[in-house]
């Protein structure tokens, strides 16, 4: 290293001691954010948001047709990780073979109280035109609403999340919550990717058994969530059950064949 380097890193180093608390208060203040999943619990239904119409709507009437709902909770103005989280969502939904309004139904609720219909509006159409997704149209809503009630929703889901006033932004992770048809907590998926196949056997799952093909039943059987993986695993001892019943019903078929051959063969002799 020679003499000037030696001379800045000096400087450095000095100043870092005379102003440690300016350099401190500076820097942006961090908080957590975090979901504390609550399965099993419930949404307040009965709070009251603004949909993407201008409709003042109780959020419990988005539950009368009992499907399974996708809830996400970000904001319309979000620079970068709400985007990433409802592009994800988009993409998976394109590809889901499941029929919206009959299966699942999407609840987007804006964090940012102070974001109103206009923004709401705007962002359903970037979506539902960028994504090609005219079919959920009518069954994805985008919700805005005061402070307190976007706080009640989030707190029951344990949604962590901030306001940092030096960035101009809400601090909040990166999750979408699935919801059974009484606004019942079943499941959440993190990260701004959802597999087809999680996001699937996730409102499947949220649905009790209620959705779904006797196919989509049987897979989900074998299937079971991962919390360490976050994904769904196969899960072996129910496929070594499923497979245990199949082979007794292929055996008592082959037996009853075999039964009613011979006892064709000794009707004919005799």
């Amino acid at each position: 290293m020679n003499k000037s380097n030696y001379f800045i890193a000096s400087i450095i180093f000095i100043i870092s001691f005379i102003f440690p608390q300016q350099l401190k208060e500076n820097f942006p203040s961090e908080r957590p954010i975090d979901i504390i999943e609550n399965l099993g619990g419930y949404i307040p239904l009965e709070e009251k948001f603004v949909d993407e119409s201008g409709e003042i709507i109780e959020i419990g009437s988005l539950f009368d047709n009992e499907i399974p709902t996708i809830l996400t909770l970000n904001y319309f103005e979000c620079p970068m990780l709400c985007t990433l989280v409802l592009n994800g969502l988009a993409e998976s939904i394109k590809n889901l073979t499941l029929n919206s309004g009959d299966d699942y139904q999407i609840i987007t609720i804006d964090i940012n109280p102070n974001e109103k219909t206009l923004f709401a509006n705007q962002k359903k159409k970037n979506y539902i035109k960028g994504y090609g997704l005219q079919n959920v149209e009518k069954n994805w809503h985008f919700l805005t609403g005061s402070q307190e009630s976007i706080k009640r929703i989030a707190d029951s889901i344990g949604y962590i999340y901030y306001y940092d006033e030096q960035r101009d932004e809400y601090m909040h992770p990166a999750a979408i919550t699935l919801l059974g048809s009484e606004g019942k907590i079943s499941r959440y998926l993190y990260g701004i990717e959802f597999p087809n196949k999680d996001l699937k056997l996730g409102i499947l799952e949220a649905s009790e058994g209620k959705v779904g093909s006797t196919l989509d039943k049987i897979i989900l059987y074998c299937y079971h969530y991962d919390p360490y993986k976050n994904t769904y695993t196969i899960f072996a001892t129910n496929v070594m059950r499923l497979g245990g019943i199949f082979t007794i019903i292929f055996l008592c078929i082959m037996i009853a064949g075999y039964w009613k051959k011979d006892k064709h063969l000794f009707d004919k002799g005799n």
